[in-house]
C-alpha cells in the first residue's frame, strides 16, 4: 500500500543563530514573520540576506525561522555551480566539514567558516506516521510525482519527530525537473 503526502517545493534559504542574527541585524533585533510554512512552528520571515564569495552573490535570501543554535545556508546543485563551491548533499543540521560563504545584513556581513549544504529530499513524519507505513527516522523511500514530466524520487529520508507534518521536501532544481510549480501530490513508494 503506497501514502499520498504532499510534496513542497523549498527554495534556497538560510538558517542562522542567535548570534550571527545579531551582527546581521543588530543587537536586540528579532526575525518577523511572513509565512508560516507547513512545519510546526517553522515560517519563512520577513528579513533576507545577501550571499556571496568571491564568483557570485545572491541578493534577498529569505531567512527561515526561528533562530536555529546554528548557521546553514541551503542551496542547490545549480545555484552552488554558480558560486563555484562544491557544498555535499546532507540533512538539515549536518554542516560539519561543509563550505563557508559570507552572509551580509543591514547591519553587518559575517564569514561563516561552514554551513552551506544542498538539502537532501526528505518526507517529515511524526511517530504515529512512520509506524503507519513501518518506516523509521533515516529510512530510505522513493516519492513518486505524476503529470507530463512526472518521475520518482528515489534516496528520500525518512525525518521522524512529534513536532513534524506529514510533507515531503524537494529543492527547486528537482521541482522543475518534475515540472512542478509550488507544491502537489506524491505517493510514498513503499517496498
Amino acid at each position: 500500500m503506497n501514502k499520498i503526502v504532499k510534496v513542497e517545493i523549498s527554495a534556497h534559504h538560510i538558517h542562522l543563530n542567535k548570534d550571527d542574527f545579531e551582527k546581521l541585524f543588530g543587537a536586540g533585533a528579532e526575525l518577523t514573520v511572513k509565512k508560516e510554512l507547513s512545519q510546526p512552528g517553522m515560517f519563512a520571515a520577513n528579513e533576507t540576506v545577501d550571499i556571496k564569495d568571491d564568483e557570485f552573490e545572491m541578493k534577498r535570501v529569505r531567512i527561515v525561522g526561528p533562530i536555529r543554535n546554528y548557521t546553514q545556508v541551503e542551496i542547490t546543485e545549480t545555484e552552488a555551480r554558480n558560486f563555484r563551491i562544491n557544498p555535499p548533499l546532507r540533512l538539515s543540521g549536518n554542516i560539519k566539514d561543509t563550505p563557508g560563504i559570507t552572509v551580509t545584513g543591514p547591519k553587518g556581513s559575517i564569514d561563516i567558516k561552514e554551513g552551506v549544504i544542498v538539502a537532501k529530499r526528505h518526507v517529515h513524519m511524526t511517530p504515529k506516521d512512520a509506524a503507519g507505513i513501518s518506516i523509521k527516522d533515516g529510512d530510505v523511500m522513493k516519492v513518486k510525482v505524476g503529470g507530463e514530466r512526472g518521475l520518482i524520487f528515489d534516496n528520500v529520508i525518512a525525518r521522524v519527530d512529534k513536532t513534524y507534518a506529514w510533507a515531503c521536501h524537494i529543492d527547486t532544481d528537482e521541482g522543475n525537473a518534475a515540472g512542478m510549480a509550488g507544491c502537489g501530490d506524491g505517493e510514498v513508494i513503499l517496498s
